[in-house]
């Protein structure tokens, strides 16, 4: 990698985790690039248009990771029910970590800022959309029809994000454990 891309992807990294973690109005530039470790000139050199061009990207990469994650989690069980409840296993995991909040969900970052930015909204939906369809690629492999697989995978969607709110929210993986429980009940019905 040159030196060029790296700087970017560096910047990008630091503000796509810090984002996740401390949210978009608690995060600033300077902080970002000391993270980071780079110059201030390189921030507006790669994200001309200043901390909303940035978010929007460090969102598309926070999406592709989560998106990554859930693949992976539920690629390791055929049965949808298994394999909706080892991801959330690891959600819960992942949240019991250091990092937290760190590539596991966009929905605090989305409720910030719905209201401040038109293309940050933008950019969460998008992100959103990908997990959803996640969900519904795997239960149309599992055998469920296309439109009860895409009614599922919002709920599902809805259900751990909202899950993963309240376990921040309390400090407490309850509510994913009570989400795991209840994916048997919604898919064997």
């Amino acid at each position: 990698m040159n030196n060029k891309t790296d700087s970017r992807e560096k910047i990008l990294t630091a503000a796509s985790r810090l984002f996740q973690l401390k949210g978009y109005n608690a995060t600033g530039l300077n902080e970002i690039l000391k993270e980071s470790a780079s110059p201030k000139g390189s921030l507006y050199y790669y994200f001309p248009n200043g901390k909303e061009e940035l978010a929007v990207e460090a969102i598309k990469l926070a999406s592709e990771a989560i998106a990554k994650s859930i693949r992976t989690a539920l690629c390791k069980f055929s049965n949808p029910v298994k394999a909706m409840q080892y991801n959330i296993k690891t959600i819960i995991e992942e949240l019991n970590s250091e990092d937290g909040l760190q590539d596991i969900s966009i929905s605090l970052l989305s409720l910030e800022t719905h209201l401040l930015s038109e293309q940050l909204r933008e950019a969460c939906k998008k992100a959103i959309i990908v997990m959803e369809n996640i969900y519904t690629e795997k239960l149309i492999e599992s055998g469920f029809n296309k439109e009860k697989a895409e009614e599922l995978g919002m709920v599902i969607n809805l259900m751990i994000e909202g899950a993963i709110t309240v376990s921040v929210t309390k400090r407490d993986v309850s509510a994913l454990l009570v989400v795991s429980k209840q994916i048997e009940l919604l898919l064997n019905n």
